[in-house]
């Protein structure tokens, strides 16, 4: 690689400093050079990111410390995220220990269910524990599947499940955060010029281009800037977009804060009415509360309004933006890389979108001023990656069974997610993808949470008797419950961290 080598990033927030200081780190000390465009934020006080668990490796390639990240931001961490269908006009009832008024739901709702960051079971033999699970429920066995699982359990407790020898011995214990959006993007930025990025600020950038190929970026009042690679993290440079439209009904979202709870549960709840969603997602100084809706079914003002009565809280800051879901047809064309797409809010994978790209880029990154066999890989590789993400939030939608007019309309199901579907009914098992980057535990719990039984399970799995499995199964159980009651809960553990270091 030449020394002269010159990566210019544009965007905002949180997307920028991620990939700019990513970059920068990777690639510094082979001579590249990385510079970001800095646009107004596009942040208000009441954002919050909330993230999945692969969020940490990437901070902690960044050298971001753990417990400064925290304290910094004020955020928390999160071992899920909890589905619950609730009556329109009713006062919910909130996480463990912060109750008010009580729950009150449609006559026939949904089960709900939990999405844990973490595995269930640990293995039998030479197999995996889900099959085994699914035979003796069929046989009987009345145990949720959540009662295997060290972060499911700890989750129900309202306790952490912070991961050791012990239980990563068990199965795999992870956890996301909840990020106050100012003060992290802040942090970030900081780490960026630490890792040696170059800082522009413009209020817009022009693209110069000859062909398919940016020459430089025109950033206003007299500035251009030059380079070889333009990476663009949020739609700061043309890019023509594939849109997702059709798996998505909501087109509308708002952001709003509510007060912090007493006793800071341990993940997110999404709960769903006739019209949208609402999520609340806790940390230290706020309750972040989205709430996603269609605009053909419901005004601004009717979802603020449903917003407020869906999460029990009032709320102030209200901000409200439109969603439009896609991603780039392309994501690298000429010498333009983008990174993520524009995810539907369900979920939260914004960031684990744009991690994917930016880790697919660095195994693609150019090694000379040809590059087009690693565009055609980066591009192979990411679109499938970005789709892949994108079906498992149209599940979400094409699955539920939730009442109202939000949930009634036909979802767009693309035939990689349908033949997921048939093959998880059929026998319990996930359709092989090669660029796949969420846990198995993840598509269990959505396909299983919404009602998408397995009919059967691999035979190979006969072969251990049933005396055997019970028996694993009721070792399984007394780990779980050993394990779980020496886990801290989230207040004293934050309180640990904010503690002076002696």
């Amino acid at each position: 690689m030449s020394a002269a080598f010159t990566v210019i990033v544009a965007g905002r927030d949180a997307p920028l400093w991620l990939a700019a200081a990513a970059l920068a780190r990777a690639l510094g000390a082979s001579g590249v050079r990385v510079e970001a465009v800095e646009l107004p934020s596009a942040l208000a006080p009441v954002d919050v990111y909330a993230t999945f668990p692969a969020l940490e490796a990437l901070h902690a390639q960044l050298r971001i410390d753990e417990a400064g990240l925290l304290r910094a931001t004020g955020g928390s961490l999160t071992l899920g995220q909890n589905f619950v269908e609730l009556e329109a006009g009713q006062s919910p009832e909130l996480h463990p220990g912060v109750r008010r008024g009580t729950v009150r739901v449609s006559p026939q709702p949904q089960p709900p269910f939990l999405h844990a960051y973490g595995s269930a079971g640990a293995r039998i033999g030479e197999d995996e524990f889900f099959p085994h699970w699914v035979k003796a429920r069929a046989h009987g066995l009345n145990v949720p599947l959540d009662d295997f699982s060290l972060t499911a359990a700890a989750a129900r407790h309202g306790r952490l499940m912070l991961p050791d020898d012990q239980s990563a011995g068990y199965g795999r214990c992870d956890y996301g955060y909840h990020l106050p959006a100012i003060p992290y993007s802040r942090l970030l930025r900081e780490a960026a010029i630490h890792n040696g990025v170059t800082v522009h600020t413009a209020d817009r950038v022009i693209a110069e281009r000859q062909g398919e190929t940016i020459a430089a970026l025109d950033l206003g009042e007299g500035q251009r800037l030059a380079g070889d690679l333009f990476v663009d993290t949020g739609g700061a440079l043309d890019a023509d977009f594939l849109s997702w439209r059709g798996h998505f009904p909501a087109d509308r979202v708002l952001t709003a804060a509510g007060p912090a709870f007493a006793s800071l549960p341990v993940y997110a709840e999404n709960r769903a009415g006739p019209t949208g969603w609402t999520a609340l997602q806790p940390s230290r100084p706020a309750t972040c509360v989205t709430h996603a809706w269609s605009s053909a079914h419901a005004s601004d003002e009717e979802a603020l309004a449903a917003a407020t009565t869906a999460s029990g809280l009032p709320l102030t800051g209200a901000v409200i933006r439109t969603l439009d879901p896609g991603r780039p047809a392309q994501p690298w064309t000429g010498n333009q890389v983008m990174l993520g797409a524009r995810f539907d809010p369900v979920h939260g994978l914004d960031l684990l979108g744009l991690q994917v790209s930016l880790v697919q880029l660095l195994a693609d990154f150019p090694a000379g001023a040809g590059f087009a066999a690693e565009r055609d890989a980066y591009n192979h590789a990411t679109t499938e990656a970005l789709d892949r993400l994108r079906d498992f939030q149209s599940a979400h939608y094409a699955l539920a069974r939730y009442a109202g007019p939000f949930w009634e309309g036909a979802r767009e199901v693309s035939p990689d997610l349908a033949h997921a579907i048939a093959l998880f009914r059929a026998r319990g098992e996930l359709a092989p993808f090669e660029e796949e980057n969420l846990p198995p535990d993840s598509w269990r719990a959505l396909f299983l949470g919404h009602g998408v039984e397995p009919e059967s399970w691999p035979p190979a799995i006969d072969r251990a008797s049933p005396e055997e499995v019970k028996a694993q199964f009721r070792r399984m159980l007394g780990f779980v419950r050993e394990q779980v009651l020496r886990q801290p809960m989230q207040d004293a553990w934050l309180a640990r961290l904010a503690a002076p270091q002696s």
